[in-house]
C-alpha cells in the first residue's frame, strides 16, 4: 500500500486552482508541492496546511492504494 494524493489535483482542478496557487495560499515551499506531486512522503505538518488551505479534511486530498495503481 502505499499513500497517493490524485484526490488533491482533483480537488484543485474543481476550485480551478494551480499548483503555485496551492503552495501560496498553504504557505509551502515548491519542494514540497513536487514531493505531493511525486506521492513522495511529506510531514504531517505540510498535510495540515494544505487541509486548512483548502477548507478540507485530510481524506479529501489523500487515499490509500495499491501501490501498482500509481506506478
Amino acid at each position: 500500500m502505499a499513500i497517493c494524493y490524485k484526490k488533491l489535483w482533483k480537488l484543485l482542478i474543481d476550485r480551478d486552482m494551480k499548483k503555485k496557487d496551492l503552495q501560496k495560499a498553504a504557505g509551502i515551499s515548491a519542494a514540497s508541492v513536487t514531493k505531493l506531486a511525486k506521492n513522495e512522503h511529506v510531514n504531517t505538518e505540510i498535510i495540515e496546511k494544505v487541509c486548512t488551505a483548502l477548507q478540507c479534511d485530510v481524506g479529501d486530498i489523500m487515499e490509500m492504494v495499491d501501490i501498482e495503481k500509481i506506478v
